[in-house]
């Protein structure tokens, strides 16, 4: 068995000239050549990680992402997922090797990076946020429920050759996730209810990017997944958030290195 998590993954600013290239030649031919050199090596199962962003960037409120969903991605990096799902699918064919792919939505938990941890930093900061109207509706998965699924599919005997999505199975909107958020870190968020118009045309002076994971919804239905595998995320909401703040208070206190000095 063998599973592939390594990626080139989102470069907010990214300065190479040609993003698309650059992708590829790590998410493309660096997973396809660590594949056929399984196949060779007699490793019977690759379970590759793939992004959700490969079935599109955003769904419409109460509609969801499926697993048999006809791909739509958008960017260099989602590209570059699914060519190389196609490569690996190929493989099978041609090889044997059983591939399992996971389309993951955004994964929270101890050492999370990016927004997420941009978040908590606000909300332990106590900044208060135009964040308190928004009804959107987007999947998450917990550390622990994604190493869940993924343990499952090393073995399990429907999962051969098969594409999965993963979530928590509790959608939430920005304002719902802020909130919860606060009271895992033991802050209370300080919400502002500003309407979702002013706020989009704010954000998208800055980023129509941003506008869109604030504001929009992505939703994923794992029903192929739970009726496969008998898979159910074992870890709740409540107990994924509560594990990503306690890290992060935990690194509140640790000392950081800098110029060897102890600061």
């Amino acid at each position: 068995m063998l599973v592939h998590l390594a990626a080139r993954v989102h470069v907010m600013c990214d300065t190479v000239v040609a993003p698309l290239v650059e992708f590829r030649r790590v998410n493309v031919e660096g997973t396809l050549n660590l594949a056929r050199q399984a196949a060779v090596a007699g490793v019977r199962r690759f379970v590759y990680l793939s992004s959700i962003k490969v079935n599109g960037e955003f769904t419409r409120l109460g509609q969801t992402f499926t697993a048999d969903d006809i791909p739509a991605p958008q960017d260099p990096y989602s590209i570059s997922k699914y060519e190389a799902e196609e490569g690996l699918r190929q493989l099978a064919r041609e090889t044997g090797l059983e591939v399992v792919i996971i389309r993951s939505p955004l994964v929270y938990g101890p050492g999370v990076k990016a927004n997420f941890l941009s978040m908590m930093r606000w909300l332990w900061r106590g900044i208060p946020l135009p964040l308190g109207a928004i009804h959107n509706k987007r999947s998450l998965v917990a550390l622990d429920n994604l190493v869940d699924l993924i343990v499952t599919c090393l073995d399990h005997p429907a999962a051969a050759n098969q594409t999965f999505l993963v979530s928590d199975s509790e959608d939430l909107s920005t304002t719902e996730l802020l909130r919860r958020m606060g009271d895992a870190l033991g802050k209370p968020a300080r919400l502002i209810s500003v309407p979702v118009s002013w706020l989009q045309v704010a954000t998208m002076l800055g980023s129509s990017d941003m506008a869109q994971r604030l504001c929009g919804s992505l939703q994923v239905d794992i029903a192929k997944t739970r009726e496969l595998l008998g898979w159910t995320p074992p870890v709740r909401v409540e107990e994924g958030l509560r594990s990503a703040a306690d890290d992060f208070l935990r690194g509140l206190l640790r000392p950081t290195v800098r110029n060897d000095e102890v600061v």
